[in-house]
Formats: structure tokens, C-alpha cells, sequence
């Protein structure tokens, strides 16, 4: 089945019901929204001459356009490739290049920096601007009355890894495996209703974007601020309207709407479910974000080739408090989701016992079909059917899976394991810490040594050991920190993880000049 066709069945069943705002302002309502979508499939196959399977992408900052431009591209059987809005504009060439893509819709704020670079790109034939006259052409086709017929197998979202570590791959993410996807959402993360409420505080193109499948299931409004990102005061001011307001939020975006809310004293009742991931959520950060705006996340954890859908730490365990284990669980990253299995696993792909730490691998409807135009890669990652994630991880006696950090993060010191998670979490037991990473450093004698790059709350200075007493009383003497760098703010990529990498450029230039150093 065509995901598209979930507009097509709304547009129906919910026409008169409000479906998109920008900020406080109904931009359509229903019937509407699949009429304008409707109207751009139509073009893009025939004004435009494009064919089933092409590829459309999408250079754009969170705008009222963002939904109709998806579900127009799926209701011409077309495969989308949402483009980050943050990543630089070489960058958005190189996946325009790579994908192979037909037309590209850019919005006006990041068209100028683009088009000195697309001149020479043969495969991209046809560049629109929403909110120009050639965009509005798109509306005067008659609209398609339905969604093409697809496969499960059929592509319908190229999704580009974020290349921390190298040139992104594009992530074939199919029909079925957004359908499977939608279903776990739908039975373990939440089932809206037609009065419910959706905004896009994150990008549309990445996760916050997968949030509106359910909603547009239900006939949820959906909105996006008028800021076209994440400002908690405006998140505020919209739960006040939108209620009951749902949205997707990293875990750094979580701590700053936390801190607001409870620094302001606003009311937090307009909020129904905040679903958090993308990144590690500290003990410290969770237990402070229950207490302030009380039982309203939900944890997923998935990546882009699995999206949204590996494990979910649903809003029932939030609460559990008298359960024996609810720190460890409240730790955790959930129990597998209802359509996927998960196993952690060694270097061979056996599985491990309880409690050991492996590779976390996982199987089912939601695997991407592959990389595109990337066998190899795609032979390295799934084999015998299993995902394996790159990311390590332990399994407890109920089924709760237990994050430990990349693979490639782990810290070998003297011949034991260190993940850098469970000293970050120490660290930020410490009051005035406010962020805290921990990477590995070569060692002569050792092989690594522990690094840790804290920022203190309003730059507040620490006695070093303080942290390190702080260590002691709390994990094994060999995990603590041989060095601590204290800095004003750690280096995020685009989607507001930490960029380990960059900070290991910084201790390998520790000898180099002033300017190449890590900010103090």
C-alpha cells in the first residue's frame, strides 16, 4: 500500500477538520490538504514529465508546504528525499548528486546558496521555490483522485545518514517499512485523536517528520511554529491553543523546554506526549523532566534504517516507581517494539547471555531495504536478515535493553571496556555540571586513557577533584577520568548530537596552535 493514500482516506473521512496551521493561523483543513496534494502529484507527472520511482527532493525548512510536497511526490508514486535543512549546501549537493534526483524543491531562505552549485547536476531537471508563481502552477492541475499502487518493496523514502564518519549513505526506507513503522507508533507509542495536536519543533525531514503518520491517520491538526524550529517559549504559547500538543524532541530539546518551563513556571497540562531520541537522555535530565512537566514522554530508539522502530520505553514504565528495577528501567531505552525482534549479539552474531554487553541487532518489516547504490555497505550491515546497529548494549532478564555507546566510542583501558556513558552519567550527578562527553585517548602504557569535556552550569568553576571523588564513590577507579577539559559549550551536529569526532580533533591538536585547540 502507498503511505500516500492515508491523506487520501483523511481527506475523506475528516474534510472539514482543521489539518494544518502555521503557528495560530489554519492554513487548510482536510480535504483541502489532499486536494492540494492531489494537484502537485498530478503535476509532477505531468507538467513536470516525471515517472514512477523517480526521486524528488527536499531542501526545506519547516514551512506549510513540507506535508503537501511529501504526500503529492507518494500520490505520484514517486520516492522522496528529505534534505536537512541545517546541512551546508555542499553537502545538500552531494545527496542531490547521489540520489540521482529529478526536481528538488528548495525554500527561499536556502535557494541562493544552492544554485551556484546545481548548474552541472544532469539528472536534476526542474527546481521549484514554494511560495513563487511556479510553485502555484502546481495547484492548477487537476488533481490525482488517488494515491498509485505500490508495492511494500516499493521506495518511498531516501534518507541520508548524517557522515560523521565519511560520505552519507542513502537509506532506501520502503512503503512497508513505513507502514510497519506507522503500526508500533500507533500500538506502542500513542493513538491520537482527531482533537489532538501536532507540532514540528525538529526537522520534518528527520524524525519530528515521521511524528505525522499517526496524526494524519487520526486527523490530527498539525503545525508548524511560526519560528520554524524549537523555541520553548513558543512551544508554550501553542500548548495553549493546540491542546492537546504532541511533538518529537532530542534529548538536548527536552532539557531546554524542562529548564523553561519550570524556570518561567508555566503550565505544562497543554502538552500530551513528548516521544524523545536521537541521542542518549541522562538519568539526571529524565528524573528532573517528570518531576517539572509530569507523565507525558514516551523513549524511542531507532535509527535510520530502522526508523523510529527498534525499542520504546512507553509512558506506563515512566511511572511504574514502585517497581524494584524502575531506575534501571528508567535508564533504559525500552523493551522491543510489538512488529520488530532485538538481540544483542558478539562480533560473530551470537547472541549473548543477559546482562552481557554485545552489538545490538535487529530484524523485522521496519529494516531498510538497503543503501543505495551501496551493496557492499549493505551486505556489512544486514546479515542473515539482522541489522546490526553499530551501537552496544545489554539486555536485562525482561526484555529491557540497556544503551552503552557506539562501538566505536567504547574505551579500551588496560584490557577492560569502558563505555563513556556510565561516567557521563556519574558526572552529571555533580550540581554545577551541565553537559558532559567522554571520549578515549591513546596510551602508551594502556592503550586509551579517559578524557571528559564537561561544561559547567553559567561556566561556574570545579575543583577536579571533586569529580574525581565523585567517581570513586560511584564506579570502578579504572573508569574514572585521567583528564578533565572544561569548556564553554560541546560541538553538536545539525541534529544536536555530540560530535565525538571533532573532539578528538581537538585533544590531537593539543600541540598545535592556539586556534585549533578545544574552546576553553
Amino acid at each position: 500500500m502507498n503511505v500516500g493514500q492515508l491523506l487520501v482516506r483523511s481527506g475523506m473521512a475528516y474534510a472539514e477538520r482543521p489539518a494544518l496551521y502555521l503557528g495560530e493561523q489554519l492554513v487548510c483543513d482536510y480535504r483541502g490538504l489532499a486536494h492540494r496534494a492531489g494537484c502537485i502529484g498530478s503535476s509532477l507527472l505531468g507538467r513536470h514529465g516525471l515517472k514512477r520511482g523517480d526521486r524528488v527532493a527536499m531542501f526545506m525548512t519547516n514551512n506549510p508546504e513540507y506535508l503537501e510536497v511529501l504526500y503529492g511526490s507518494w500520490y505520484a508514486g514517486l520516492a522522496v528525499v528529505p534534505i536537512n535543512a541545517k546541512l551546508h549546501a555542499k553537502e545538500a549537493e552531494f545527496i542531490l548528486r547521489d540520489s540521482g534526483a529529478s526536481l528538488l524543491f528548495v525554500s527561499a531562505d536556502l535557494a541562493d546558496t544552492l544554485a551556484p552549485l546545481l548548474a552541472d547536476i544532469k539528472e536534476l531537471r526542474v527546481v521549484i521555490t514554494p511560495g513563487t508563481p511556479a510553485y502555484a502552477k502546481l495547484y492548477q492541475s487537476e488533481p490525482l483522485a488517488a494515491a498509485a499502487s505500490c508495492d511494500n518493496d516499493t521506495l518511498a523514502w531516501l534518507f541520508y545518514t548524517s557522515g560523521t564518519t565519511g560520505r552519507p549513505k542513502g537509506v532506501m526506507i520502503s512503503h512497508g517499512n513505513l507502514l510497519t513503522m506507522i503500526s508500533c507508533m500507533c500500538a506502542d507509542i500513542d493513538l491520537p485523536s482527531p482533537l489532538d495536536s501536532v507540532v514540528y519543533a525538529a526537522p520534518i525531514s528527520h524524525a519530528s517528520g515521521m511524528l505525522q503518520f499517526p496524526h494524519m491517520i487520526a486527523g490530527s491538526s498539525h503545525t508548524v511554529p511560526v519560528s520554524g524550529g524549537f523555541d520553548p517559549a513558543e512551544l508554550v504559547e501553542l500548548s495553549k491553543v493546540r491542546r492537546p500538543l504532541s511533538l518529537f524532541a532530542a534529548p538536548t530539546m527536552v532539557k531546554r523546554l524542562v529548564d523553561h518551563i519550570e524556570a518561567t513556571g508555566a503550565d505544562p497540562s497543554g502538552f500530551k506526549t513528548i516521544l524523545y531520541g536521537g541521542g542518549p537522555m541522562y538519568l539526571e535530565d529524565i528524573r528532573d523532566a517528570l518531576r517539572v512537566m509530569g507523565n507525558r514522554f514516551v523513549q524511542i530508539y531507532g535509527q535510520g534504517e530502522s526508523p523510529m522502530t527498534i525499542t520504546v520505553l512507553s509512558r506506563y514504565h515512566f511511572t511504574n516507581v514502585d517497581h524494584p528495577r524502575y531506575e534501571s528501567r528508567l535508564a533504559s531505552v525500552g523493551v522491543a517494539q510489538t512488529l520488530v525482534e532485538v538481540r544483542v549479539a558478539d562480533s560473530n552474531g551470537v547472541s549473548l547471555a543477559n546482562g552481557e554487553v554485545g552489538e545490538v541487532l535487529v530484524r523485522g518489516p521496519s529494516v531498510m531495504l538497503g543503501y543505495w547504490n551501496n551493496p557492499e555497505a549493505t551486505a556489512n550491515t544486514i546479515r542473515d536478515g539482522w541489522l546490526y546497529t553499530g551501537d552496544m548494549g545489554c539486555m536485562d532478564d525482561d526484555g529491557f535493553l540497556t544503551l552503552k555507546d557506539r562501538s566505536k566510542d567504547m574505551i579500551i583501558s588496560g584490557g577492560s571496556n569502558i563505555y563513556p556513558r556510565e561516567v557521563e552519567e556519574v558526572l552529571l550527578l555533580h550540581p554545577a555540571v551541565e553537559e558532559v562527553s567522554v571520549i578515549g585517548r591513546k596510551h602508551p602504557e594502556w592503550g586509551e586513557e579517559v578524557i571528559a569535556f564537561v561544561v559547567t552550569e553559567a561556566g561556574k568553576p570545579i575543583d577536579s577533584a571533586e569529580l574525581d571523588d565523585l567517581c570513586l564513590k560511584n564506579i570502578a577507579r579504572f573508569k574514572r577520568p585521567k583528564h578533565y577539559r572544561f569548556i564553554k559549550a560541546l560541538p553538536k551536529s545539525n541534529y544536536g548530537k555530540v560530535l565525538k569526532t571533532e573532539l578528538r580533533l581537538w585533544l590531537a591538536a593539543e600541540n598545535a596552535p592556539e586556534a585549533n585547540k578545544a574552546p576553553r
